[in-house]
């Protein structure tokens, strides 16, 4: 009954999240914070962003990527599959009432000006998880200059209005952070040898 129990508040915990988040998986990222680090106490919060980086790296929507993950380590094999549901089940139902109606519902000007506030309210979402995301990350200089390169690249790209992929971004901060951390475990390695 325990683990009935789990699973049940597991489903309803990332239901939640999918039915009240707009804008993809970004922006749920600061709800899915709130709700399983913060209140809900499910993972701790240097494992939450440990698995952002996981879930942005592996192929597939973040969001479905971290509901996985987070479902996965609460319950095994069969939370990952009921978090993974639970996410995607809210989007499914919402897109399948509009299909039903899809010509008439665009002709509603109430409609378009509420999808109008929805995208400011998306890019503040976004924004704030990336704000706190950052106050809480352990800024060694590594980080600090791999964040720095990639937002300086990132601005410069945009305002030249070059197109440029966001995974090379992703594989180029891992690549940095690879070389980076076998380059510090060598030399407390070589330390250690020399004591």
């Amino acid at each position: 009954m325990n683990k009935f129990k789990k699973l049940l508040n597991l489903f309803w915990t990332m239901f939640k999240i999918g039915l009240f988040t707009f804008g993809g998986g970004y922006a749920m990222v600061g709800i899915m914070e709130n709700e399983l680090v913060e209140r809900k106490g499910m993972i701790e919060h240097e494992e939450f962003l440990n698995l952002l980086v996981i879930a942005e790296s592996t192929p597939g929507p973040i969001a479905i990527n971290s509901a996985t993950y987070i479902g996965y380590k609460i319950a095994g094999v069969l939370g990952s599959v009921v978090a993974t549901l639970a996410v995607a089940l809210p989007s499914f139902i919402i897109i399948f009432i509009i299909s039903l109606f899809f010509n008439q519902f665009l002709s509603i000007k109430l409609v378009g000006y509420a999808f109008k506030g929805i995208q400011v309210a998306v890019c503040y979402l976004i924004l704030s998880a990336g704000l706190k995301m950052f106050k809480k990350l352990n800024k060694k200089p590594i980080t600090i200059i791999v964040f720095i390169v990639a937002l300086t690249l990132h601005v410069t790209l945009t305002l030249l209005a070059k197109n440029f992929s966001s995974i090379y971004y992703i594989l180029a901060s891992g690549i940095i952070g690879l070389i980076a951390y076998s380059i510090s475990y060598f030399a407390k390695k070589k330390k250690g040898e020399k004591q």
